[in-house]
């Protein structure tokens, strides 16, 4: 039975799988991309447009972001849809002078380290009046970064997947994977009575990436980690800007925070995102309650009661919906953008919130590493960096 074979088989059709099967195509590689269900249905489509240097550590982490942010920023020249990519900066609020010294502690550190390029500010309680009017009373200052951009990760992902058709790419949606075999130097993969052959398997399949990992025996780990948003009617803005508290930071990484204890509960901060339709999304939640992504109106509720907590006036707001979606998490918070002890499979995921600001760095690596150009010491983003996170 003949079969189609390819360079590069990309398992997972969101953001990521398909930023690499773009620029994995403008290499020159032919290219198959299988999704499970339709392109982008997965936690690609239940998150916000973040692509932010402002909550990344500084260091690798915030590197791989400016990298990241730079690719994003030349996207709108080289790919032919629109994806609503706007870069007005983002903001931190904080609550006291705790919280501020911390923030401001931030933005040093980051200076210090991000080549020179100064995209960090301090900000006093003056300036957040002069930002939006709509800001609480009680807020002590804040932090911004001018780097930072939005998008539609929606409409990104099939930018991404419509270029990538018009080079040498193959997309199959509704194609789940069943199997994965190595056989001599190429690998088969089964979708129940399809197969598909390549030289090399990339495993983007995101929360699900650990299932496909165990197809050959690796152990991925990486946990699905639950988000809440709520959509606003068309509204005036509160801002135009990304709006976070500096709690979201200490929420992301697991690290203590005042706030009541029902917040705590479930890691609720704010985070407020204007959006092109004068919508504006409001977050956010996380927990770790396995693949359940049906939505909890008692943690929407804690959500809505945040948002007024720093903008009093939002209580008069109406929201038209809300979502929930599953973060691929890892322990140590950065993505695995990796080769395996199996030569020829490749693991790009676990980005938790960040996989829509850190989409092109990711693909320009991959496709880097199948070409054998890659120069980037991408060793922080090694799967075997984690106990466990080899061959068995």
């Amino acid at each position: 039975m003949n079969r189609p074979h390819y360079d590069v088989l990309i398992i997972g059709g969101g953001i990521i799988g398909a930023s690499i099967a773009y620029h994995t195509a403008e290499k020159g590689f032919k290219v198959a991309l299988l999704e499970s269900r339709g392109l982008a249905s997965g936690t690609s489509s239940k998150c916000d447009g973040n692509v932010l240097l402002i909550d990344k550590e500084p260091g690798f982490d915030s590197r791989m972001a400016i990298k990241s942010q730079a690719l994003i920023h030349a996207l709108p020249d080289e790919l032919d849809m629109p994806f609503e990519y706007r870069q007005p900066g983002s903001i931190f609020l904080c609550e006291n002078e705790a919280e501020l010294e911390q923030a401001y502690s931030w933005v040093d550190q980051h200076n210090a380290v991000n080549d020179k390029a100064v995209f960090f500010r301090k900000l006093d309680r003056e300036d957040l009046k002069n930002d939006s009017k709509h800001f609480s009373d009680h807020l002590v200052g804040g932090i911004e970064c001018t780097n930072d951009a939005t998008l539609n990760p929606y409409m990104l992902t099939y930018a991404f997947a419509h270029q990538a058709e018009k080079k040498d790419c193959d997309i199959h949606e509704y194609t789940p994977v069943t199997a994965v075999e190595k056989e001599g130097d190429a690998f088969t993969v089964r979708s129940h009575e399809k197969a598909f052959t390549a030289k090399h398997v990339i495993n983007a399949a995101g929360i699900y990436a650990p299932h496909v990992g165990r197809m050959l025996g690796i152990d991925i780990p990486i946990t699905p980690r639950k988000g809440h948003i709520l959509v606003s009617s068309r509204a005036e803005l509160m801002g135009t800007r990304k709006i976070q508290e500096f709690g979201y930071l200490m929420t992301k990484f697991g690290k203590e925070r005042t706030a009541d204890a029902e917040m705590n509960a479930y890691g609720i901060a704010l985070v407020h995102e204007a959006t092109d339709s004068q919508n504006f999304l409001l977050g956010s939640s996380r927990e770790f309650i396995g693949y359940d992504h049906t939505v909890d109106h008692s943690i929407i509720k804690l959500i809505a009661k945040r948002a007024i907590h720093f903008f009093p006036g939002m209580k008069d707001m109406s929201m038209i919906r809300s979502y929930s979606g599953l973060r691929p998490w890892t322990p140590d918070h950065l993505p695995i953008v990796s080769e395996t002890d199996v030569d020829g499979f490749y693991v790009a995921a676990g980005h938790e919130g960040d996989g829509i600001g850190l989409c092109a760095v990711t693909g320009h690596w991959m496709a880097e590493m199948l070409a054998g150009t890659l120069e980037e010491d991408l060793s922080p983003l090694d799967i075997n960096r984690f106990k466990g996170g080899i061959h068995t």
